[in-house]
């Protein structure tokens, strides 16, 4: 049990890291905004699309990710419209994106419910230089140290964002809203602006996953919100104590700490398809412990 999930801890790590980019997206909405945004189980998979069909027309990885994020803005941006200006309720609205999202996804796709991308195609892990030049010096390693890269570039962006005016101002909708409206801003419109900026995490996070698996799967963002939302919530109770520590990174850490438990239970006999039920057990502890210890604090 132990030798099989040693063997796996390198693609552990490397789905964990991929899913760090959309556990950030979720802290967004969840933590900043108080926004329970479904819209992410399509936005997931509209990334991962929109990037496996980029890559196979030809074109360049980069170019697949650029447009895969801005395809889950724009998704954000539908939840957004609908919910203030529209003043459709919040879970409604993503509940609405989400499942206009699934027949967009198989537009894109052509009406393929699997989509793959050829042996020669150039992703963000194979068949072009900087690919070549980490597996020159990290062999097997080269795509868990590009995923590094990649997380860290997007954390650093994400916490320089947070400390400027409209990052405080993100903050302050889902603090007080009246605040907002106090320093005459559009509490809407920032609205607005975190969801399309949470849901282009979550596009970014399918791209990345479907250029590093080489095939897209319309049913993959089937409880993609669940999943970033327990890794937020595993990286804030482990980190509750550490004030020092930046929400992005205890999301990052979240993500890979609950790919390993995940892992792990499939090391301990449980078979793949086993997936989503070992997700809603883990999701259920988290909740369960996280009540549990606000309870024993009231009685104390």
């Amino acid at each position: 049990m132990l030798t099989n999930f040693v063997n796996a801890l390198p693609s552990t790590l490397e789905q964990g890291l991929i899913y760090a980019l959309l556990a950030m997206g979720v802290l967004i909405t969840y933590t900043i905004l108080d926004f329970p945004d479904l819209s992410v189980d399509g936005t997931f998979p509209l990334g991962g699309v929109i990037s496996t069909m980029v890559v196979s027309a030809g074109h360049s990885p980069l170019l697949a990710l650029l447009a895969a994020i801005a395809g889950g803005a724009v998704a954000g941006l539908c939840t957004g419209l609908i919910h203030v200006k529209l003043k459709v309720r919040d879970l409604f609205s993503g509940i609405i994106v989400s499942t206009a999202l699934y027949s967009i996804n198989l537009k894109i796709s052509g009406g393929k419910s699997l989509a793959t991308i050829g042996r020669k195609d150039v992703t963000l892990f194979q068949n072009n230089p900087v690919a070549d030049f980490f597996s020159g010096f990290a062999g097997d390693f080269s795509t868990l140290i590009i995923l590094v890269l990649v997380v860290l570039a997007v954390k650093i962006l994400l916490d320089l964002f947070l400390k400027t005016r409209a990052g405080y101002l993100l903050r302050a909708v889902g603090d007080n809203e009246r605040v907002v409206t106090s320093l005459a801003c559009d509490k809407g419109r920032v609205k607005i602006i975190g969801l399309m900026i949470a849901n282009a995490f979550a596009a970014l996070s399918g791209a990345v996953l479907c250029q590093h698996q080489r095939m897209f799967e319309v049913s993959m963002g089937t409880g993609a919100m669940v999943l970033a939302l327990a890794s937020v919530i595993i990286g804030m109770n482990l980190f509750r104590r550490a004030s020092f520590v930046k929400g992005t990174t205890a999301a990052i850490v979240g993500a890979v700490v609950y790919r390993m438990c995940v892992s792990l239970a499939i090391a301990c006999g449980m078979g793949a398809s086993d997936l989503k039920l070992i997700t809603a057990v883990l999701f259920l502890i988290i909740l369960a412990a996280g009540l549990l210890r606000k309870g024993g604090k009231k009685h104390a």
